[in-house]
């Protein structure tokens, strides 16, 4: 079984060897996330791979794996940086920075890097002192991570629906002098707002829901003067609240 005088001694032999992460990777077919796992006490390599670690770092098993031999203290200040903290020393770095912390989540800064927890989704995020960031138990690049989730629909809650909103309602009010119902328009901002948000975050409790209903009961009653059976849609919103607490709170952790 793994365990952590192990992993720092194979982060000891690769450093010592002048390898990084990728380069041993590569010599070994696997990918740099496997050897960050075995770094960090998450996963053991199997035993081609010891057998490949060992002659890649010209030891025998016995001394890999078994070695007596303690990490100097450069090494262990140089781990301490690669390696992901056990929940004693992450404490002790909240002492010293900034660590906020409620039923849905948990951010810290300091020393140790960024770290951000969201319960709900039970995802973790680690930006470490290195050049690596840590994404629920995996170790990216910055160019990984940028690659795998980039900036995508970064921008889309910033259209300018109020301006247009705005420039509609005056354009067709003057012109046509339908100032009513027009104004029915202004609902599309929170809505348009709403619905960008919960598809950039792919979260749909963002969506304005009662707000929307409340667009839709409006135009139907206003246009087609079917104010009734139109009150029914208003029995959808606590049905619609209730299904997103019980969605909530299945998948909220300790529940």
């Amino acid at each position: 079984m793994m365990n952590i005088e192990i992993a720092n001694r194979l982060v000891n032999l690769r450093k010592t060897n002048g390898l990084s992460q990728e380069a041993l990777a590569e010599k070994l077919g696997i990918s740099r996330q496997a050897i960050s796992k075995w770094e960090r006490a998450e996963a053991s390599p199997d035993t081609d791979n010891l057998i490949l670690l060992a002659q890649i770092y010209k030891v025998s098993l016995d001394e890999m794996l078994f070695s007596e031999q303690e990490s100097t203290p450069t090494n262990e200040a140089a781990d301490s940086n690669t390696s992901e903290p056990t929940n004693e020393t992450e404490d002790l770095h909240k002492l010293s920075g900034i660590h906020l912390k409620s039923n849905d989540g948990e951010l810290y800064i300091g020393r140790n890097g960024i770290y951000a927890s969201d319960f709900a989704k039970q995802e973790q995020v680690h930006i470490k002192d290195t050049a690596y960031i840590t994404v629920n138990g995996q170790d990216y690049t910055f160019k990984e991570a940028h690659k795998k989730w980039g900036h995508k629909n970064h921008h889309a809650a910033q259209f300018p629906i109020a301006m247009i909103a705005i420039f509609v309602y005056i354009t067709i009010g003057i012109f046509y002098n339908i100032w009513h119902p027009t104004w029915l328009i202004f609902l599309l901002i929170p809505i348009s707002s709403g619905i960008a948000a919960a598809l950039q975050q792919k979260d749909w409790k963002l969506l304005p829901y009662p707000v929307l209903i409340a667009a839709i009961f409006l135009t139907l009653g206003f246009l087609y003067q079917a104010w009734h059976p139109a009150w029914v849609l208003f029995l959808t919103i606590p049905l619609y609240s209730l299904i997103r607490y019980f969605r909530q709170k299945r998948s909220t952790p300790n529940n």
